[in-house]
């Protein structure tokens, strides 16, 4: 199990030229013009024509060989154990295989896959705590995982919440996988966490684990979590009237899973075009799972939300990358100065039917990953994972 200690970011300067296209994750303007990206101490320092941003005095050159540069993509829903292994599946290195499907962020709703997990108040709260601490500071495969999720349960108290927050858990587990399953209780409880800067999640539909249940339309909407989760069902979705009502009764966050309905996967997507509202849409995996991992589930997301959805490719990329940073308060995600320098480098797979990398990921196809970059150190370089890509990128000088 690769091990990194946690790193403020690269030192030094990264220079990435010969860039073919550059999708920013802005739902505003998700192409930018330019062909260069420089980064300093692993924070993007300009983004522009080589021409007109300073190159020199580069510790380290990637061409990019005309492929197209992303934001690292961010998984909005995992359920991580401890470091790289899941018992649920009995895997090691699951995380690291994720990387390699473009995945450089991951955001936990909750650990309920941890053997044993403690139901009771001062057991809960030490396990969040305790898994807040180990994943700041353990990164697998350099990979950010936000974890330390509690899942609320009916005797805890508004202190309970401060102490979390004064401890450094910044975010609840699915609302709904522990004892509270009410929406008055869990509307209390989600308004604590709030108060101390704690985000929420809320399980949505059918019932995944033993443990868990249906929670519906009502309890969703009372609940008033900031992230609507899977809503299209983990695995089992509302009926589409129940989704239509969440997404008309809130302005909270819409997470689209790749473990849920794509069906109803479509329909979300459908409904929040139709209110102008595709600024909610965020993507997650919802692994490990019943359905095991996923590691190209978010690059799975985005080619079927672009070529069954009707969303034009440079969008969807959206839904998995500034959409999510700007919702969950989060540092990467979008290409811009000032951000932490996290890309992915890709191409349209070889002998795809698309022209080029948004045509093929319209067509349904899954792009080639060439290289993943976190902090602006260089993780990853041609997918294990993925199809190859047609041009790859290479390190010139460093």
């Amino acid at each position: 199990m690769a091990h990194d200690a946690v790193q403020q970011g690269g030192k030094g300067k990264l220079v990435i030229r010969n860039i073919g296209l550059i999708l920013s994750g802005d739902l505003e303007r998700p192409i930018l013009d330019g062909d260069t990206v420089v980064a300093i101490d692993g924070r993007i320092a300009a983004v522009g024509r080589e021409k007109d941003v300073d190159t020199d005095g580069a510790s380290e050159v990637i061409d990019a060989n005309g492929t197209v540069l992303t934001p690292g993509l961010i998984d909005s829903h995992v359920h991580p154990v401890a470091g790289d292994w899941t018992p649920r599946q009995q895997q090691l290195n699951w995380i690291d295989s994720n990387l390699h499907g473009g995945v450089t962020t991951m955001i936990s709703a909750g650990e309920v896959h941890t053997p044993g997990r403690p139901r009771d108040v001062v057991g809960l709260k030490a396990m969040a705590i305790y898994a807040q601490r180990t994943f700041s500071a353990f990164r697998p495969s350099g990979v950010k995982i936000h974890a330390g999720a509690p899942c609320i349960e009916p005797d805890m108290t508004e202190q309970d919440f401060k102490d979390l927050a004064d401890a450094g858990v910044k975010l609840l587990g699915e609302v709904g996988l522990g004892g509270v399953k009410d929406g008055p209780t869990a509307r209390k409880m989600v308004a604590w966490a709030r108060k101390y800067g704690i985000q929420s999640t809320i399980h949505t539909g059918g019932p995944s684990i033993p443990g868990s249940g249906l929670i519906d339309k009502d309890v969703v909407l009372e609940a008033d979590t900031d992230v609507v989760g899977h809503i299209n069902g983990g695995h089992t979705a509302l009926p589409d009237d129940q989704i239509r009502c969440i997404c008309e009764g809130c302005k909270r966050g819409l997470e689209l899973v790749h473990n849920g309905n794509e069906r109803a996967a479509l329909y979300t997507l459908r409904i929040a075009r139709e209110m102008g509202d595709l600024n909610r849409v965020i993507l997650g995996t919802d692994a490990p799972a019943g359905s095991g991992v996923q590691p190209l589930g978010i690059l799975r997301m985005v080619s079927l939300l672009s070529s069954l959805g009707d969303v034009p490719a440079e969008v969807a990329f959206c839904f998995a990358t500034g959409n999510t940073a700007r919702m969950r308060q989060l540092d990467c995600g979008l290409v811009e100065v000032g951000r932490a320098a996290d890309f992915v480098l890709m191409d349209k797979a070889q002998h795809s039917a698309g022209k080029d990398l948004l045509e093929s990921v319209r067509l349904g196809d899954l792009p080639g990953i060439g290289m993943t970059i976190i902090d602006g150190i260089v993780r990853t370089q041609r997918s294990r994972n993925t199809p190859p890509a047609t041009r790859m990128p290479e390190i010139v000088a460093g």
